[in-house]
């Protein structure tokens, strides 16, 4: 992180995920703020597993504890392709379940109209099941643009079904509390197909009925959705308690900056990256980087860049970007952290990407999958990232 930034911290850092949503500019975004409250996570599993049936395993035991699971849809041997009944369904059924975002990182990286048809066509059709994707904008961003069009167009064919629910009750006093409800009543009444009455008779004689009020209640869902498919159990249509069903709307990630060992995307890149995020928020919902970019000005990414172009203060202040960075491992207890895995990956622990470089979710990967007991690694991490974020906004208050 910039120096001017340590000395200024940009007010994103400060505020809580809560906070963030009133600023937040893409409905995902929101949503996923208000999801990390909810959960008390900032954590994202990377579900970098070789079989389908140990992915869905994985996410379903893994899944109380994350906010988002990172896949690779193309590493996993036995991917059903089936777009109501398959691998990306069945993890559409385990998120709304447990509560958490599917983000396929699949780095997109063409020119537009490839990238629009590897996005919503082709045998995987990501944009149907995978809320986040990310893409690296070495081709342009007009690449983004293309693929915000295409999630747009996407999003508008969706087909809806209307479903109805009638209820049956016996009217209490308060519903004809006045002429507007008792107008409603008998709009009621007209629209059922069948009423329930009981006769009864008073003291003195004279027989009076008592009819139901009953409720009809239209909802709109996408008829392509799993939930309205036969084929998928009682068991998937269940929805994480304290928050509704994430949105329908799609975003993406923007690969800034990467953790691996002599990684060529420098300053002027991510500079780009800044940019095209800043000119398409409807669709771009942050980074995957190593440092928190909201606010960051060109002068701190790539001094001396000369690219015709200029942010002002208030278009770098308006930044509300989610940050997701890689790399995250802890060292068993009693023991230092690890320093990388051999391989050019670099580890850092969840309070020096999250507390000191300010990322808001982070992703980890072997530390979970490999444990002995994943679902109680996840529990650490989660404990861990979520002490940092608090542990940030406390330093900086």
């Amino acid at each position: 992180m910039s120096t001017s930034q340590e000395t200024q911290p940009h007010w994103s850092l400060k505020q809580s995920f809560a906070e963030r949503v009133e600023s937040s500019t893409h409905p995902l975004t929101s949503y996923l703020f208000r999801l990390m409250e909810v959960k008390q996570s900032n954590l994202c599993l990377s579900a970098d597993v070789e079989h389908a049936r140990d992915l869905l395993a994985l996410a379903d035991k893994v899944g109380p504890s994350i906010v988002v699971l990172k896949t690779h849809y193309d590493l996993i041997t036995g991917w059903d392709y089936h777009p109501h009944t398959g691998t990306g369904a069945k993890l559409a059924a385990l998120a709304r379940k447990h509560g958490f975002l599917i983000f396929e990182d699949r780095k997109f990286v063409d020119i537009g109209s490839t990238v629009q048809k590897q996005y919503t066509a082709g045998t995987a059709r990501i944009v149907e099941w995978a809320h986040i994707t990310n893409a690296d904008i070495h081709a342009g961003e007009a690449m983004v643009s293309a693929m915000a069009q295409a999630a747009q167009k996407w999003r508008e064919r969706i087909p809806y079904e209307v479903k109805t629910s009638v209820s049956v009750g016996t009217p209490v006093a308060d519903q004809f509390a006045d002429e507007e409800a008792e107008d409603r009543v008998e709009e009621l009444r007209k629209v059922v197909t069948r009423e329930t009455s009981t006769t009864t008779k008073d003291t003195d004689g004279r027989k009076s009925s008592i009819v139901s009020i009953t409720t009809v209640t239209q909802t709109y869902e996408p008829a392509d959705s799993p939930r309205l498919v036969k084929t998928i159990s009682e068991d998937d249509e269940m929805v994480f308690p304290g928050i509704e069903e994430a949105p329908l709307d799609r975003g993406l990630l923007i690969l800034a900056q990467m953790s691996s060992k002599g990684c060529l995307m420098d300053g002027k890149y991510t500079w780009e990256c800044v940019k095209a995020a800043r000119k398409n928020k409807g669709f771009v919902m942050g980074y995957v980087a190593q440092q928190n970019l909201n606010g960051i000005t060109k002068e701190a990414l790539a001094p001396g860049y000369e690219d015709g172009e200029s942010t002002t203060e208030e278009e770098a202040q308006a930044d509300n970007f989610i940050h997701m960075t890689p790399g995250c491992k802890l060292p068993p207890p009693g023991e230092e952290a690890p320093q990388g895995d051999g391989l050019g990956q670099q580890y850092n622990t969840p309070d020096n990407l999250v507390n000191i470089k300010g990322t808001d979710i982070a992703i980890v990967g072997r530390g979970i999958i490999t444990a002995a007991d994943p679902p109680a690694e996840a529990e650490r991490y989660r404990r861990k990232a979520w002490k940092a974020y608090q542990d940030r906004r406390e330093r900086l208050a």
